[in-house]
C-alpha cells in the first residue's frame, strides 16, 4: 500500500502550524492542500477528491467538532483525523460519537501523525464502516457507538460505558497493538491496569464466540492487546 499517493487536507487556523503540517506532509511525498477555515474547506471539497482530511478542533466560526458533524451529517465518508489540545476523555469520546477517525493531541510528534494517517488510511481499506449511522462492523456484530450496543442478526448486547469506551479506543488503533498503559490513559472508567483486564474479559464474554479463544480481542504477550474486524 503505497501511502504516498494520498491527498491530504489540512484545516487548520493556525497558520504557522498549517505551513509546517503542509511542508512537512510534502516533503514525506503526500499531494496536500491546507486552508484556514471550514468554509475554505467546502470550497476544495466541491472541487477534489480527498483521501484524509486533518482537522483542528478549536477553530474560530464553525469549530472542528461542528464541522465534522456536519460533514458526516450530509453522508461525507472522507476520513478525519482531528488536532485537539483538548485531553479530557468525554472530549475524545464525543468526537468519536460524531464519527470521527482518530485523535492527536497536541503537541505532537511529527512522526506519530504520519504514523495515525497511514492506520486510518490502511484502515479505509479493510473495515467497512456506516459513519452516518454510527455503526462499525466487527465480525458478525454492528457496533453502534451512539447507544453503546452490539447487534447481530439475532439479538442486541448493551456495553457499559467502560466496555464501549475501549472498544471505540480499540476501532481508532485496528491492527495495531495498545498496551494496557495506552487503553488506561485514554479511556475512563477504570483505575489500574487490572482493572483494563477485567474490562478486556467482560467485552470479550460479549463480543467472542468463545472468549477463551478470541478472534477479534488477541492478547499480544507482554505488550497488550490488538483489535481484528
Amino acid at each position: 500500500m503505497n501511502f504516498e499517493d494520498y491527498h491530504i487536507l489540512v484545516v487548520d487556523d493556525d497558520q504557522r502550524l498549517r505551513d509546517l503540517l503542509a511542508r512537512y506532509l510534502s516533503e514525506n511525498g503526500y499531494l496536500v492542500t491546507a486552508v484556514a477555515s471550514a468554509e475554505e474547506a467546502d470550497e476544495h471539497l466541491s472541487m477534489v477528491s480527498f483521501d484524509l482530511m486533518i482537522l483542528d478542533v478549536m477553530m474560530p466560526g464553525e469549530s472542528g467538532l461542528e464541522y465534522a458533524k456536519r460533514l458526516i451529517q450530509s453522508g461525507s465518508t472522507l476520513p478525519i483525523l482531528f488536532l485537539t489540545a483538548m485531553s479530557d476523555t468525554e472530549d475524545r469520546i464525543r468526537g468519536l460519537e460524531i464519527g470521527v477517525d482518530e485523535y492527536l493531541p497536541k503537541p505532537f510528534e511529527p512522526k506519530e501523525l504520519l504514523l495515525r494517517m497511514r492506520a486510518i488510511l490502511r484502515r479505509q481499506k479493510t473495515i467497512p464502516v456506516d459513519k452516518k449511522n454510527q455503526n462499525f462492523y466487527i465480525g458478525k456484530w454492528l457496533f453502534n457507538i451512539q447507544k453503546n450496543t452490539l447487534k447481530d442478526n439475532e439479538k442486541t448486547v448493551s456495553l457499559t460505558s467502560s466496555e464501549a469506551d475501549i472498544l471505540k479506543f480499540f476501532l481508532g488503533r485496528t491492527g495495531d497493538v495498545v498496551s494496557r498503559d495506552q487503553i488506561l490513559k485514554h479511556v475512563g472508567g477504570a483505575s489500574s491496569a487490572r482493572a483494563i483486564d477485567i474490562q478486556i474479559t467482560r467485552l470479550r464474554q460479549k463480543l467472542e464466540d468463545d472468549a477463551r479463544q478470541p478472534k477479534h480481542i488477541q492478547t499480544i504477550r507482554n505488550q497488550g492487546y490488538i483489535l481484528w474486524v
